[in-house]
């Protein structure tokens, strides 16, 4: 059992992303799922694919750009301990804009850009970079 599976999740991927593997495999859980399909829409992975043997696996193909990952940080914000939420006036710019915010609210895990847009706060899961 798991008591952080995004922290998992981020932790695996930045692994991976450090000792340059190309694929990556993952347990998989309809959260795992949202943050792969957003990380694959922003251009951070290659792909993504759902393997069902025993259990459900997520495969990630990584990308890389001139032998370094196009994912330079993953910084996990809101904890178990610790939430953080916030409102849609208040989403904080990753980077000056070039990075991303994952947010969880009420209509499903967005960036903070569909965030924004839609004028939805949420917790901010994590910043990708």
């Amino acid at each position: 059992m798991n008591t952080d599976p995004i922290a998992d999740f981020l932790t695996r991927i930045r692994n991976a992303c450090f000792a340059k593997h190309k694929l990556l495999k993952i347990p998989s859980s309809k959260l795992k799922k949202e943050l792969s399909k957003i990380l694959l829409e922003n251009g951070y992975i290659l792909d993504y694919k759902l393997e069902k043997k025993d259990k459900e696996i997520i495969k990630i193909a990584l990308k890389y750009f001139k032998n370094n990952s196009v994912i330079q940080r993953l910084i996990r914000i809101s904890k178990p301990g610790l939430r953080k939420y916030t409102k849609y006036k208040n989403i904080p710019r990753v980077l000056n804009g070039l990075g991303i915010a994952i947010i969880s609210t009420s209509y499903g895990i967005i960036t903070d850009k569909q965030a924004i847009k839609k004028r939805l706060g949420g917790e901010i899961l994590c910043y990708v970079y």
